[in-house]
C-alpha cells in the first residue's frame, strides 16, 4: 500500500515567460540575486510539506545552470539545514553525483548530517548526465565505461567508510592510506569519523541501463523512477525486482522502489492541461535533450529507439503514458490504486513539481492533494 508520499524538486527558481514557445532553455541567464531565491523556497516547500505530513522532499544535485533549472550544489548541507526548519519531514538526495565527489569527503558530510539530524537525511547516489558538470569536475561522462568504473569503485569506498570500523582501498583510482609515514609508524588503514549512526544506510538510485539495475541489485540500493510511461515502469520495476533475486534479495514487485509521477489536480481534467500544459513543456525543453522521456510506442519502444519517437512530448501524450495524473481527486485517487493493485510491493509515491510551476501554485496543489488524495489513499 503507498502510504509515504514525497516530493521531487529539482532545483528551478521561478521561470519567467515559460512554455514551449517561451525563451528557449539556452537563452535563459539568471543573476546570483536569482538563484538564491531557490534557498527561500526549499525552506517553504519543506515547512508546507511538514505540516501537511508528507514524508520526503527529494532534491538534485546540480552545477553551473545559469539558466536557473538546477540551482543546488549540496544537497547533504541543503538537507541538514532544512531538517533545522522542519520538525518530522525527510531530505533525500536525489542524487549526489560520485563523479564529483572525493567518496571518503560525501561519507564523512552524510555521516555528520545523519547523527545530527537524526536520520533525516537519505542517501542517493548517481552517476551524473550533464557533461558540463561532470567533465568540468575533472571525472568522465563522454566515456560512459570510464564513468561507470569511477563510480563503481567510489562507491566501494563510501561503503567502506560508512561499515568498517578500519580499513584501506587499494584500486586504480584511490590509494587509501597512501604508503606513508605518520607519527613514526608506517599507515596500513584508516578509519572515517565519524560514521553514521543510522546503518545500514538507506542508499537510493535512479534506475538507468541494464547493467545499473544489477548492480543496484547486487548492493541492495532502493530505486527511484519518475515521469516512466506505465509501460517503462513496468519494465525496470520487473528487471529491478529480478536482479535483487538473483542476488539473493527476494523483493515483491514494487518493493524497495519509489514511484515519481507528475500531479495536477483540477476540477476537471481540460482545465488541468491548460494550466499545467505551460509548465510541462517548460519542464521538456530543458530535459528532453538529455534522452528524459521514458516513454514507449504501441510497440513497447521506448522513445528514442531506432523507429519510436524522439522529440519533446505534449501533456496528452504524458497523461496517455500515465507519467502525468491531471483531474479531480476521486480520479487521481482511482489511477493512484491501480498502481497499487500492480506493484504489492510499492509503498512510496513522488510527486514531481513541474519545472515552470510557480512555487505558490504548487503550495496550493500540496495542500489540495493532502486534503483530498492523501487520506483516501492511508484508509
Amino acid at each position: 500500500m503507498i502510504d509515504k508520499f514525497s516530493v521531487l524538486w529539482v532545483g528551478q527558481i521561478e521561470l519567467d515567460n515559460i512554455g514551449l514557445h517561451g525563451t528557449p532553455a539556452n537563452d535563459r541567464r539568471y543573476p546570483n540575486e536569482r538563484v538564491v531565491e531557490a534557498f527561500a523556497t526549499a525552506r517553504d516547500i519543506a515547512r508546507t510539506m511538514d505540516e501537511l505530513d508528507y514524508y520526503c522532499l527529494w532534491t538534485a544535485e546540480h552545477h553551473f545552470q545559469r539558466e536557473g533549472y538546477e540551482v543546488l550544489p549540496n544537497l547533504v548541507l541543503l538537507g541538514t539545514w532544512l531538517a533545522t526548519q522542519t520538525k518530522r519531514l525527510r531530505f533525500g538526495c536525489a542524487f549526489n553525483i560520485l563523479p564529483m565527489w572525493h567518496p571518503v569527503r560525501l561519507a564523512e558530510d552524510y555521516a555528520m548530517a545523519d547523527i545530527i539530524t537524526g536520520g533525516r537525511v537519505i542517501m542517493g547516489v548517481g552517476r551524473g548526465y550533464h557533461t558540463r558538470e561532470v567533465e568540468s569536475f575533472g571525472a568522465p561522462l563522454l566515456d560512459a565505461a570510464a564513468n561507470r568504473e569511477l563510480f563503481e569503485e567510489q562507491f566501494e569506498v563510501m561503503m567502506k567508510c560508512f561499515n568498517e570500523e578500519a580499513f584501506s582501498h587499494r584500486g586504480k583510482h584511490y590509494t587509501i592510506p597512501p604508503d606513508v609515514d605518520y607519527r613514526g609508524y608506517r599507515l596500513r588503514e584508516v578509519t572515517c569519523v565519524p560514521r553514521p549512526i543510522h546503518r545500514p544506510v538507506e542508499i537510493w538510485m535512479p534506475i538507468a541501463s541494464g547493467k545499473t539495475i544489477d548492480f543496484m541489485g547486487r548492493h541492495d540500493l532502493r530505486a527511484m523512477v519518475t515521469l516512466n510511461g506505465e509501460r517503462i515502469f513496468e519494465q525496470v520495476a520487473t528487471q529491478y525486482r529480478d536482479a535483487c533475486a538473483r542476488h539473493g534479495r527476494p523483493k515483491a514487485l514494487g518493493q524497495d522502489m519509489c514511484w515519481g509521477v507528475g500531479v495536477y489536480l483540477a476540477d476537471s481534467q481540460e482545465e488541468g492541461i491548460r494550466r499545467l500544459e505551460p509548465a510541462h513543456d517548460e519542464r521538456y525543453k530543458w530535459f528532453a535533450p538529455f534522452g528524459f522521456v521514458r516513454y514507449a510506442d504501441e510497440q513497447g519502444r521506448s522513445w528514442g529507439m531506432p523507429g519510436a519517437p524522439a522529440r519533446v512530448p505534449t501533456l496528452r501524450e504524458g497523461i496517455e503514458q500515465k507519467a502525468w495524473l491531471v483531474g479531480p481527486p476521486a480520479q487521481i485517487v482511482e489511477q493512484i490504486r491501480e498502481v497499487e493493485s500492480r506493484y504489492p510491493g510499492l509503498d512510496q509515491m513522488m510527486i514531481h513539481w513541474a519545472e515552470g510551476l510557480p512555487p505558490r501554485e504548487f503550495k496550493d496543489q500540496l495542500r489540495w492533494f493532502a486534503r483530498d488524495v492523501m487520506p483516501a489513499l492511508r484508509r
